[in-house]
């Protein structure tokens, strides 16, 4: 994997690029500004597509339609926008088939490209249509959320979900291409801002205390959007999730570490029918229960959650349980992937920066831990 700074010299536009090394299933990650006006253009340059689909919410395209379509027009393409409806709602079998219906109707080949604009949900859907429309058509993902940027348009994880659990049908499926353009966060809300940043968090709960550090001192600049904040949460994030997916892509092991906080956050979505809590808002529930339970475990100092506690507070983000019975978050817990043999299998904290992989917690600690803190 190599990090580095191309400058292009039409108005000195800098970006990054990141690539991630998975033999024939590489690509490359390009971070910066205007890219979207350019995504005809890195097309043209890497893919041979037939034509060009944009998957995308009504509001993301207000926002954002035009400068994309414009960008492929004059590369050559010319584009055809699918609409989905807004929220995690949006992630099931029911919209899958109505976006077949579409790609169907448009007569899409196997050198048809779909291009994912907008958040996670978007990018999840986009992601198991590319993996199972005549088994496999190629796809980028242009994510336009701080989440999607550092976490859910990386690593080929796509999937929708099922009344019983988040993202229990999908597949391993890598995109050909992931564009971050960091002037999308500027239309973004905060509280989408806000739900993003635990996902940054979180890396550097498992991997980077350097990075803890620099969102704690930091917090104020990154809410306000500075620019040079930005760009470091960013690619930083990036950088740890390239670094294990290059080494565990399938997540036979290692690539779980990915998931701390997520049994519990995911239990919490499900419970709550997709509806009560952004991705990111009960994943700052999660991570703190998850941290938590690596108390009552032996493996953390109590510090450990009261830190994370703090940061996640500086954020504006959940901190309170909802009110749900732990004998029901630890049943909606036994759909979790990550479980193996029927044991409940979890991301736990060693320190800030360091976690491992528990195999079997007893549920009589994880309920003790829901009813302590509730």
């Amino acid at each position: 994997m190599v990090l580095f700074i191309i400058l292009k010299k039409i108005g000195l536009v800098i970006m990054k690029r990141l690539n991630i090394d998975l033999g024939e299933r590489s690509y490359d990650i390009l971070i910066g500004r205007d890219i979207l006006s350019k995504v005809g253009e890195f097309i043209s340059n890497q893919l041979e597509v037939s034509r060009s689909i944009i998957i995308t919410h009504p509001s993301v395209r207000k926002l954002f339609g035009e400068k994309i379509e414009s960008g492929l027009t004059l590369a050559g393409y010319s584009p055809s926008f699918i609409e989905i409806p807004e929220g995690e709602t949006s992630k099931s079998l029911q919209q899958v088939e109505l976006v077949y219906d579409r790609l169907l109707e448009m007569k899409c080949d196997r050198k048809s490209l779909l291009i994912a604009l907008g958040g996670g949900v978007v990018g999840d859907l986009t992601g198991f249509i590319a993996a199972t429309y005549q088994r496999g058509i190629p796809f980028i993902q242009v994510p336009t959320t701080l989440l999607s940027q550092v976490d859910s348009s990386v690593g080929g994880k796509t999937a929708v979900n099922h009344p019983r659990g988040k993202n229990m049908i999908g597949a391993f499926y890598q995109p050909k291409l992931v564009l971050i353009d960091l002037d999308t966060l500027t239309t973004l809300p905060r509280k989408e801002l806000r739900a993003g940043l635990a996902e940054v968090i979180k890396y550097g709960i498992i991997a980077d205390a350097a990075l803890f550090d620099f969102l704690e001192k930091n917090t104020e600049k990154i809410l306000s959007l500075n620019s040079d904040c930005l760009e470091y949460i960013i690619e930083t994030s990036c950088t740890i999730k390239a670094q294990v997916v290059e080494k565990d892509e399938r997540e036979s092991r290692h690539r779980m570490i990915l998931n701390f906080g997520h049994t519990f956050s995911h239990s919490i979505e499900t419970l709550t029918n997709y509806t009560e809590y952004l991705h990111g808002e009960a994943l700052s529930i999660g991570m703190i229960q998850a941290a938590r339970l690596s108390v009552e475990t032996k493996l953390c100092h109590k510090d450990v959650p009261l830190r994370i506690i703090n940061l996640l507070k500086k954020f504006r983000l959940p901190v309170q349980a909802p009110d749900l019975k732990s004998k029901d978050i630890v049943e909606s817990m036994h759909n979790d992937k990550k479980n193996s043999h029927n044991k409940l299998r979890f991301i736990l904290a060693k320190a800030i920066g360091l976690v491992e992989i528990a195999d079997d917690v007893p549920e009589a600690t994880i309920k003790a831990v829901l009813n302590k803190n509730k």
